[in-house]
């Protein structure tokens, strides 16, 4: 299913970029259209079913001792940073973009046990990474409002997470990461308010990512679900996504 949907992205992405091409004598600015940078903040949720399995039996086995429970994960907060290959508009008003992307997630979870007058502390911190390549397609209702029809990215997904343990006299970090390239992907739809004209603009988009992960590793192969009672994919799904970026663009 993934492998389809990230070919009709590719080819939908071929025949956006090669036909702006054609018609780049009619973009109305720069012949050959916008090319630019963007930046933002970026929410995301996910279903992390066989880590938040053993966050629940980390929290049975220790519920005597613990201050306080691990929160499960469920969202992770962070940055992406972009460029805009190729951005122009047609004289129809649809906007096309062709676009590349790196992100970065995380979300971190911790833990306080007292055993005879002694403190343990647990830090798992969750860091989702990627890099995308997509498209956009869009509609000008006026200069400065512009609607993204529909926004879509191949993403190429590495997700590590790292096991602090800090007890008296002692530190122990176990770091645990995914196949790397894990492939996903993300459809989604936004405004584009434009605060100079044709050159910096400020965007917000909300859609859904598809991610799923069976298994985390460590460097030496012992696996992260082999310690959970009740397994599932370490992250069965994705979520909701959110986007507020501000694109910098420059004519060709």
């Amino acid at each position: 299913m993934i492998k389809k949907i990230s070919l009709y992205i590719l080819l939908a992405f071929c025949v956006f970029f090669f036909n702006a091409q054609v018609f780049s004598q009619t973009l109305g600015f720069g012949c050959l259209g916008f090319v630019g940078g963007y930046g933002g903040v970026v929410y995301q949720k996910y279903n992390a079913e066989g880590l938040n399995n053993f966050v629940k039996y980390f929290n049975e086995m220790k519920a005597d001792n613990l201050s306080a429970p691990i929160e499960e994960f469920y969202g992770a907060v962070g940055y992406r940073v972009g460029i805009n290959f190729f951005r122009a508009t047609l004289e129809s008003g649809i906007i096309v973009s062709a676009k590349g992307y790196y992100q970065s997630l995380s979300r971190t979870r911790e833990a306080s046990e007292t055993v005879a007058d002694a403190s343990t502390n647990y830090k798992y911190e969750l860091d989702l990474k990627n890099w995308a390549i997509g498209f956009d397609v869009g509609y000008n209702f006026t200069s400065y409002l512009s609607w993204k029809i529909v926004d879509g990215t191949i993403n190429f997904n590495n997700v590590n997470l790292t096991n602090t343990v800090n007890s008296p006299g002692n530190s122990d970090v176990t770091k645990y990461k995914s196949d790397s390239g894990v492939i996903g992907y993300t459809v989604g739809t936004g405004i584009i308010v434009s605060l100079v004209k044709d050159y910096v603009s400020l965007e917000g988009l909300a859609g859904y990512t598809h991610l799923q992960l069976e298994d985390i590793k460590t460097d030496d192969g012992i696996s992260f679900m082999d310690q959970v009672p009740e397994n599932g994919n370490f992250i069965e799904a994705g979520g909701f996504t959110a986007v507020l970026q501000l694109n910098v663009g420059f004519p060709l």
